[in-house]
C-alpha cells in the first residue's frame, strides 16, 4: 500500500479531512509511513482504526454557518449598515473587520464619500471575510 494513501485513511479516519488542506502540513507522518512495509502500514491503520472505535473519537464536523438573509433597506445609514451586516455575518470575528469598517467609516464622515458607496464596501469586505471563513 502506498504510504500516501495509508496516511490519507488514517486522516480520514482522525480527523474526517485530507491532512494536505491544513496550512501547517508537515509530512512527517507520510515519510514514516513510506518507510515502513504494507503489512505495518496496514497495522498502523488497525491501530488508528482502534483507537478511533476505542477512545470513540468523531470525525470533525463542519460547523460552519450559514450568514442570515437580512434585506438591504432601500436607504440605509452607514452605521445601520456595519449593524446589519454583523447580525448577518454573525460567525465572523469582528475585530479582524473593525480596522477595515472603521476606515470606510471615515471615508464617509471626514471625506464625504457617499454612503451607498461606502455599504457597498462594506458589503464586499464581509462577503470576503465569510469565503476566508469557508476556506478554514
Amino acid at each position: 500500500m502506498p504510504a500516501l494513501i495509508a496516511v490519507e485513511k488514517i486522516n480520514l479516519l482522525l480527523i474526517g479531512k485530507d491532512y494536505r488542506q491544513d496550512e501547517g502540513y508537515d509530512p512527517t507522518a507520510e515519510a514514516l509511513m513510506s518507510s515502513l512495509e504494507a503489512e505495518h502500514q496496514q497495522a498502523v491503520i488497525d491501530y488508528a482504526t482502534f483507537m478511533v472505535q476505542q477512545y470513540k473519537i468523531q470525525p470533525a464536523e463542519d460547523t460552519r454557518q450559514e450568514p442570515e438573509s437580512i434585506a438591504r433597506p432601500a436607504t440605509e445609514s452607514v452605521i445601520a449598515a456595519i449593524k446589519r451586516l454583523k447580525k448577518t455575518y454573525y460567525m465572523l470575528d469582528t475585530d479582524k473587520l473593525l480596522n477595515q469598517t472603521s476606515a470606510m467609516m471615515a471615508k464617509h464622515i471626514m471625506q464625504g464619500q457617499e454612503a451607498s458607496t461606502v455599504i457597498d464596501e462594506l458589503e464586499t469586505t464581509f462577503q470576503t471575510q465569510y469565503q476566508q471563513y469557508l476556506q478554514r
